[in-house]
C-alpha cells in the first residue's frame, strides 16, 4: 500500500485576526491517498484529465486553492467514479477545529499533527505489512521529537502489537500527480470548515473516511 498525505490550513495560533488578514487558519484539514501499488495510476489519471479538460499547462503545478467551482466539480465526480469502481483505493481526512485546542498543546502543535494522523491512520495500516508513506515535502515540518514516521512506527509496533513496517519515500510534488490529487482532496474538504464551502466538499465526505477532532 501506499499513503500520500497532505494538508491543508496551518498550525499557527493567532486569532485575533482574521485568516488571510494577519491570522491564522481555524482549521487544519490532513488528508490521505491509500493505493495499493498496482493501482497508483488510477489517481494520477485524474490529474492529467483536469489539466487537458481545462487546458492547463503540465509546466504548471495547480494547487488545490486555485481551482475554480467548475474545476472542483469535474474533479470530484471523477474521484467519486474512481472510489465507486475501485473501492480498494481510500481517502481518508482529518480536521481539527483549532480555536477548542487547549493553550497547553497549542505550545508545539506538531504534536497535535502528528496525533491527527495517529488517529486517522494506524487502524487502517495496521494489518498491512509493509506501508509506504509520502508525504507532501513542503508539508508542515514535525520538529519536535520523533518525526512523523517514527511516532506512527512506534506507536504500531508497541502500542497496537503490529508487525507493519512504514517506509518513508519523498518526491517534490510538481513531479507526483498523486500528491497533487490528495492536494485538491484535502483542499475541498478543508474549506467546508475554514470558508463555509460546502460545494463538492459533501460528496466527497459520504465516499471517504472522515475524522473530526475538538470540534463542539
Amino acid at each position: 500500500m501506499i499513503i500520500y498525505i497532505d494538508e491543508s490550513g496551518d498550525l499557527g495560533w493567532n486569532f485575533s485576526k482574521p485568516y488571510r488578514s494577519g491570522g491564522s487558519s481555524r482549521y487544519l484539514t490532513i488528508s490521505c491517498l491509500a493505493v495499493p501499488n498496482n493501482k497508483k495510476q488510477y489517481p494520477r489519471r485524474i490529474v492529467r484529465e483536469l489539466y487537458n479538460k481545462f487546458s492547463i499547462s503540465t509546466k504548471i503545478e495547480i494547487k488545490g486553492s486555485q481551482l475554480h467551482d467548475g474545476q472542483k466539480t469535474f474533479f470530484t465526480e471523477k474521484v467519486i467514479n474512481l472510489l465507486n469502481k475501485h473501492q480498494d483505493i481510500k481517502i481518508y481526512s482529518i480536521s481539527v477545529n483549532k480555536m477548542n485546542v487547549a493553550p497547553h498543546i497549542r505550545k508545539d502543535g506538531n504534536k497535535i499533527y502528528n496525533f491527527m494522523l495517529s488517529l486517522l491512520l494506524l487502524d487502517q495500516i495496521k494489518n498491512e505489512d509493509i506501508v509506504t508513506i509520502i508525504p507532501d515535502p513542503r508539508n508542515i515540518k514535525v520538529k519536535s521529537g520523533n518525526s512523523m514516521i517514527d511516532y506512527l512506527q512506534t506507536k504500531l509496533w508497541f502500542e497496537l502489537s503490529s508487525k507493519t513496517e512504514i517506509i518513508e519515500q519523498r518526491i517534490p510534488s510538481d513531479h507526483c500527480d498523486n500528491l497533487k490529487f490528495i492536494d485538491m482532496i484535502s483542499n475541498i474538504l478543508w474549506k467546508s470548515f475554514e470558508d463555509g464551502d460546502e460545494q463538492n466538499a459533501m460528496v466527497l465526505r459520504s465516499h471517504a473516511i472522515c475524522k473530526r477532532l475538538f470540534f463542539p
